[in-house]
């Protein structure tokens, strides 16, 4: 008998066949009852199948055709999966105006993934989720990627683990308006092909603008994410797309502020999906307190007690997080000081699935204090972290230092201890570019410009260039710095031997005075080859740029008048996996 296994809606037919080597008619039956019945379906004499015509819940039958006269000793059996329609919450439900929830109960294990658009052509598709349990249950999708105030049909294929397939009817929804304010966008006419995807962005500045949203490569918002309460402290920092679908971010003030924060200020990591709701999230007091039962000490032994929140967080492999946070010590006396001095460093935490802290570090331990750059007694003021794959260690981007350095983290099992300083006197030695002018000065937004990331490989970087080192030297320059041949921000792309420790500049991108950007920005390699720079601070705007891989052609520009965009990434989509 074929198929074995099949799935279809109320009402639908479907034409079995069946086959014997012994000479013969068949008798049908559903669920035992020959010919079946109205709440099972009914088949008939030639094996058409026709499920009932509405259904209480979705459920299985099975459908057997038997050789006449053989007393039931020669039969086949196929499953059915009578699956009723999807239940679809239009946005106005979800609390997000451009997210749908699409649900499907299935009756056997399997998943759905969900095509939409705005005519039944549809044109983009969710990632496949699957069902609740291992029989089956409802798979859930968040339907993201549209736009607002816009009808969208949306419609799901479903696959179950059985190999039978379905497919859902046809839903519409009308999305709602973009919350307001939020930045705006000016795109400048494309000059090529920019690598296909989405952009992420992050506005950090005005405070009152939309802090998360995302838009197609010609600048329509498609998704927007805004956290609720707070006080005027509070800034969304950095948010990263997980495996999962949910996004890891930082709601929380500037490491800056050491005093006056008002009750009710956010200082929390949390998840989000895509309809905005908390997955998961550890606020800094929760922290503090598990700090205090772990029994985690520095290397004075005291115990940690930390400031806020910060700048960056990463998601592990293995399911941590690892949290960046400021810690505040006061030193009775410091060369060039008179009296005692609070000095504010750094922290990282690596937190397990439950959020309980089983690693730290701490700048304190690791650095000389009377090592100042800039901005002291802001004194390292970290910004960014990368994990490397390869040999589990940690980079973090120490801002105030103008350093990035490598820390034996080993999955939280590693000693802590500083592998090499990259930068102006640390451990590298500067090829293809002249020291100490080409080092990196105030960097932000560090990646991986390799697939490898130990031994010999590749780091893009903002270099803002707020206190760049000149053979005269230092320049320190102001936010708003009238344009000056000193005061420039690049893309920094730096080819790391850790064998022979050198650093050979790759790309040194420098668009000029106008683009100086005295903090935020990120630099990212993209899936063609192509290389994007956010100049996130830059007098008129935040500008991002798509550029060739030799720096030479500019491919794609963005600008957000009057808005500052802390970090902007170039995704696939809205979904892990899926290109759109």
């Amino acid at each position: 008998m074929t198929p074995q296994y099949i799935a279809v809606a109320p009402g639908q037919s479907f034409q079995f066949k069946a086959a014997t080597t012994t000479p013969g008619s068949f008798l049908w039956y559903v669920n035992g009852i020959q010919g079946g019945n109205a709440t099972d379906g009914t088949v008939s004499s030639s094996g058409l199948y026709t499920a009932p015509a509405s259904l209480t819940i979705s459920g299985n039958v099975t459908v057997t055709a038997a050789l006449a006269g053989s007393g039931a000793q020669n039969y086949a059996t196929s499953a059915v999966a009578l699956i009723q329609p999807a239940a679809v919450n239009c946005p106005n439900v979800t609390g997000n105006p451009q997210v749908a929830q699409y649900g499907l109960y299935l009756p056997a294990p399997g998943s759905i993934t969900v095509n939409f658009g705005p005519t039944t052509s549809y044109g983009k598709s969710t990632w496949a989720v699957p069902t609740t349990s291992a029989n089956g249950g409802t798979a859930m999708v968040y339907v993201a990627g549209m736009l607002a105030n816009t009808t969208y049909h949306m419609q799901a294929q479903v696959q179950l683990n059985n190999g039978a397939t379905f497919t859902d009817i046809d839903h519409v929804c009308t999305t709602g308006s973009l919350p307001s304010p939020m930045a705006s966008i000016q795109l400048q006419p494309i000059s090529g092909t920019p690598a296909p995807g989405i952009q992420l962005w992050n506005t950090i500045l005005p405070y009152n603008q939309t802090d998360a949203f995302a838009t197609d490569i010609n600048g329509n918002v498609i998704w927007t994410y805004s956290f609720t309460g707070g006080s005027g402290l509070d800034l969304l920092q950095g948010i990263h797309p997980l495996p999962n679908g949910d996004f890891l971010t930082i709601v929380s003030y500037l490491s800056s502020v050491t005093a006056n924060i008002p009750n009710g200020t956010l200082d929390e990591v949390r998840e989000v999906d895509l309809a905005g709701n908390i997955v998961k999230n550890i606020t800094m007091a929760q922290l503090n307190q598990k700090l205090a039962a772990s029994n985690l000490r520095d290397a004075s032994g005291n115990l940690y007690q930390l400031g806020s929140f910060h700048h960056d967080v990463l998601a592990l492999p293995n399911g941590h997080w690892v949290l960046l946070a400021s810690e505040i010590k006061t030193f009775p006396s410091l060369s060039g000081y008179s009296g005692p001095v609070n000095v504010i460093g750094d922290a990282i935490v690596d937190v397990d699935q439950n959020l309980n802290p089983d690693w730290v570090w701490n700048t304190f331990d690791h650095l000389d204090i009377n090592r100042r750059p800039m901005n002291f007694p802001d004194w390292t003021h970290s910004n960014a972290m990368l994990y490397s794959a390869d040999d589990h260690n940690l980079l973090l981007s120490i801002r105030h230092q103008n350093w990035i350095i490598k820390i034996d983290f080993l999955d939280g099992t590693g000693s802590g201890d500083i592998l090499w300083h990259l930068g102006e006197g640390g451990d590298f030695k500067l090829e293809n570019g002249v020291d100490p002018t080409d080092w990196f000065y105030g960097q932000h937004g560090m990646n991986y410009f390799t697939p490898n990331t130990t031994g010999d490989f590749e780091i893009g970087l903002m270099d803002n260039g707020i206190d760049r080192q000149f053979p005269t030297g230092s320049v320190f320059c102001t936010p708003n710095n009238p344009p000056s041949p000193q005061c420039y921000s690049t893309l920094s792309v730096l080819e790391l031997n850790e064998s022979n420790m050198t650093a050979t500049l790759r790309t040194h991108y420098n668009p000029g005075p106008t683009f100086y950007s005295y903090f935020g920005g990120d630099a990212q390699l993209l899936s063609n080859g192509d290389m994007q720079v956010d100049f996130c601070a830059k007098v008129g705007g935040a500008t991002i740029q798509e550029l060739n891989p030799t720096a030479s052609q500019i491919l794609w520009n963005a600008t957000t008048p009057s808005a500052a965009q802390y970090r902007v990434l170039r995704e696939p989509s809205l979904y892990p996996g899926v290109q759109w």
